[in-house]
């Protein structure tokens, strides 16, 4: 009958100690069935689960091992419903809750194994995948992040995302949750928004204070808002007001666009690791374009400003980009490169984007109100753009390393 035994041992870590421990497993003909290792400030902690077909005289081969090797060694006898419950648990679904924000306060900790445990959820693992904090205690320049694995029985993830976002709201963290799965280091296409989301400005307005019409626009901007007026309408109505623009406002206003925080970062990475990069926005392609140029975009999507004599006309061409039109872009480039929806990813701050992030298979409001934070998947608030390589799972280190 096989014995099922959890071999656990910890102390300094020094070269050779998995060789001389993997020695006496062979030699008592055990065989390795789960393992895990770990090393913190030079204290190694290693659990191996294995199993026995014969009488051995393990512990006591451990023990002296364990003795050479400087580290305490336990053996532990694993029963039949212990095992079974561990299989049943390691065949659940897995979650990963994802902690952000420029420092994370230890008692944010607390809530969330309060949080996880009243949904069921064990922590498997946590690990950290943002950089070191510097000996002088500034902050860490792309900020702090930590990823928890979670397994449970069938979760309402939509609760528990409500929960999060709420306990995230408290403590000034981002808590992003999301289902686990082969796809989600497998992304391959990420859409932008434009205005707000990749640059720290909402160009019509921008473009409305030149004009001397921003409070003419903002009314209209508020009547959409109130749900007078749909997108398209709204659009049309304060595109009109710029009739008569000058050509040149626009391109000094392009040249000076402020970029979001950590844009370039994420473009170069994204760029480097392979990805295909989009904007869709309901702003203008002109400016578009300069971010284009700027920052590598494979493609962009906007509304096609009318100019003539080098003057805006007040119109533009259809068809207008609205909400319905980015989820529709996302899924044609999606289905032109070959790739599933599971592999895209949608960033964005405002109403206008929801259909375009329910669409993608990661979904995240930057920086957006309330409304859309509540309604998206995910949300990062408290970091700069560039944190969205931490919800694809990619650790800064590895990243800093590929430089």
């Amino acid at each position: 009958m096989t014995r099922r035994i959890l071999i656990r041992a910890t102390g300094a870590a020094r070269p050779g100690q998995l060789a001389g421990l993997g020695r006496v497993l062979d030699q008592c003909g055990a065989r390795l069935l789960d393992i895990n290792q770990s090393v913190t400030f030079g204290v190694v902690s290693l659990e191996a689960l294995v199993g026995l077909d014969r009488e051995a005289e393990l512990e006591t081969a451990l023990n002296e091992a364990g003795d050479l090797l400087g580290l305490d060694v336990q053996a532990i006898q694993i029963g039949a419903d212990d095992y079974r419950q561990w299989s049943i648990q390691a065949s659940q679904p897995r979650l990963i809750l994802t902690l952000l924000a420029p420092r994370l306060p230890a008692g944010i900790l607390a809530e969330v194994g309060t949080l996880t445990a009243e949904h069921g959820l064990n922590v498997e693992l946590i690990h950290r995948l943002s950089g070191r904090e510097p000996l002088d205690g500034e902050a860490l320049p792309h900020g702090a992040c930590v990823e928890c694995w979670l397994r449970g029985e069938e979760v309402d993830l939509e609760s528990l995302r409500e929960k999060a976002l709420a306990l995230g709201a408290t403590h000034g963290v981002d808590i992003a949750i999301q289902e686990d799965s082969i796809w989600r280091r497998h992304r391959r296409l990420i859409c932008f928004d434009m205005d707000s989301t990749l640059i720290q400005a909402e160009v019509i307005d921008e473009l409305a204070r030149r004009h001397g019409v921003y409070d003419e626009v903002a009314a209209i901007t508020e009547r959409s808002m109130r749900g007078e007026l749909d997108f398209q309408q709204s659009f049309r109505e304060r595109m009109a007001k710029l009739k008569g623009l000058d050509e040149a406002v626009l391109a000094e206003i392009a040249e000076n666009l402020p970029l979001m925080d950590g844009a370039e970062r994420l473009m170069t990475h994204l760029k480097r690791l392979g990805y295909r990069t989009a904007i869709l926005s309901g702003g203008f392609t002109y400016f578009a374009r300069h971010l284009q140029e700027k920052l590598g975009f494979d493609e962009i999507h906007a509304n096609e400003l009318v100019i003539r004599d080098g003057k805006v006309t007040g119109e533009v061409s259809e068809p207008i980009l609205d909400a319905d039109r980015k989820a529709a872009l996302l899924q044609e480039i999606a289905a032109r490169e070959g790739l599933r929806l599971e592999q895209t990813i949608a960033v964005g701050d405002g109403a206008n984007d929801l259909k375009m992030l329910a669409t993608a298979g990661l979904g995240i409001a930057y920086r957006a109100k309330p409304l859309v934070r509540s309604r998206a998947r995910q949300s990062i608030s408290t970091l700069g753009l560039d944190a969205v390589l931490y919800l694809i799972g990619y650790r800064h280190a590895d990243l800093e390393d590929a430089d």
